[in-house]
């Protein structure tokens, strides 16, 4: 039984790369950096055996924040998200309308493209968490209805451009998801969330949604997570409303993994295939091929083989300054889960 595996996106970046973003080094030696960056990204995926890559996200400020680079109507002082650690992240705020994307993901996929010929995954950013950039007292001449019109046509084009470009998959990144149970325990906002990104996906085919997934966690940025204390019970029955056809589940951080698996076997839809974390990004012991293994046949117990697939929790780094993580220990730990994938898939058909 092929048991399918997927990368989430981000790996850290080089220590020389991330001098140079952070000291804002010109843009020719930067250019230079990005170029190397990405090249050695996508020669180190392949050297993991692993079938899907990505190009880390070397030339993305942030996971969230690539729509945004180059815009001139931002402020700073936007929604202001807490670490465990102690340490934040600040989205900016929008001061004038219309609302337009600076970059679009197919970017960084066409200059993947050009450097390899294995099937190479785009993630892209949810359209709720760029809601998040509206100011609460709104915009002169530009109200809120006119604002998420516009984010839902951009959100719509930075995904389909990616279709168009022949990604292997699109995938949403969801974080403020389980997040917004935090902020809001009632699920208010997470139904409000999942709402507005199915305005989006609604806009695709069936045949296209299943080329379309969703990816949530807990955040992962410094080795620190925002909202780890969220029970997922609370939140997988109104995630598997999203009108995708795949999705990724942080789950080998989880402290009891069975509860998860339980209330996933009861909620995944037939059309549905679930991508269950078993690599622990924020943790810097490398995971064997072993325990690898092992995590795929306890989720095998609950979920068909026909619709499991296997991951890492988070990206590796989804903040272009995060150098929690080497990019040494993020290769061994893919290459753990591609080979104990393999383990898994050997038992399995056995």
């Amino acid at each position: 039984m092929k048991i399918l595996t997927e990368p989430i996106g981000s790996i850290p970046r080089s220590p020389e790369l991330v001098t140079a973003i952070t000291t804002q080094a010109n843009a020719d030696e930067l250019n230079k950096l990005y170029a190397a960056a990405i090249a050695d990204t996508l020669k180190e995926f392949a050297e993991t055996g692993s079938p899907v890559i990505t190009d880390g996200e070397q030339t993305k400020s942030s996971f969230v924040t690539y729509p945004l680079e180059g815009l001139t109507n931002l402020a700073s002082g936007g929604m202001t998200i807490n670490f465990e650690d102690g340490h934040s992240r600040q989205l900016p705020l929008l001061t004038k309308g219309p609302f337009r994307y600076g970059n679009y993901a197919s970017k960084y996929l066409a200059a993947a493209q050009k450097l390899t010929s294995l099937p190479v995954k785009q993630a892209i950013i949810s359209a709720s968490a760029l809601s998040l950039i509206y100011p609460p007292d709104g915009i002169e001449g530009y109200p809120q209805a006119e604002f998420i019109a516009d984010l839902l046509n951009e959100c719509e084009k930075d995904i389909r451009l990616c279709l168009e470009q022949g990604a292997y998959k699109v995938q949403m990144d969801f974080t403020e998801g389980r997040l917004s149970l935090k902020l809001d325990p009632s699920g208010g906002v997470l139904k409000h969330f999942i709402g507005l990104n199915n305005q989006v996906f609604d806009r695709f085919t069936v045949e296209e949604q299943q080329k379309l997934g969703v990816h949530v966690c807990p955040g992962g940025d410094h080795d620190s997570t925002h909202s780890a204390d969220i029970d997922y019970a609370d939140f997988l029955p109104d995630l598997f409303e999203l009108h995708v056809g795949s999705f990724y589940l942080q789950l080998a951080s989880e402290p009891d993994r069975v509860k998860v698996l339980k209330v996933i076997k009861q909620y995944l839809k037939p059309n549905q295939k679930v991508f269950i974390g078993v690599i622990d990004v924020l943790n810097p012991v490398i995971e064997t091929a072993e325990e690898v293994r092992d995590r795929v046949l306890e989720a095998a117990a609950f979920i068909n083989t026909n619709q499991l697939g296997t991951t890492d929790d988070c990206g590796f780094s989804p903040f272009c300054d995060d150098v929690s993580t080497t990019r040494e220990t993020a290769f061994a730990k893919i290459k753990a889960r591609i080979e104990g994938t393999k383990l898994a898939e050997a038992e399995l058909t056995t």
